[in-house]
């Protein structure tokens, strides 16, 4: 489990590319990091129920953004729920 504070990076990964697939992660984040605020819970896999395969069961996290890390500007935030496997921790110095 990631614990909230962690910072994290969503994987920049493109499956799309490789054949057919459901992916729940918005293009528009990969590759960008963010803030975990909170494990929502245990949840099965929407990328495997939408094949009709045994879901595996993945932690969920509410993971926030700043405006200008996705967009360059602005002063808001995004909260975004991403799934653990889209997610690497950023290592600190």
């Amino acid at each position: 489990m990631i614990a909230p504070g962690t910072h994290v990076r969503v994987r920049d990964d493109w499956p799309e590319a490789r054949g057919p697939c459901h992916i729940r992660t918005p293009h528009y984040l990969r590759g960008h990091t963010g803030v975990v605020l909170r494990h929502l819970g245990d949840f099965p896999n929407p990328e495997d129920l939408a094949f009709r395969r045994p879901p595996a069961v993945l932690p969920l996290y509410h993971v926030r953004f700043a405006q200008t890390e996705i967009w360059g500007e602005g002063g808001d935030e995004l909260l975004v729920e991403v799934f653990g496997p889209w997610l690497e921790v950023e290592k600190t110095a």
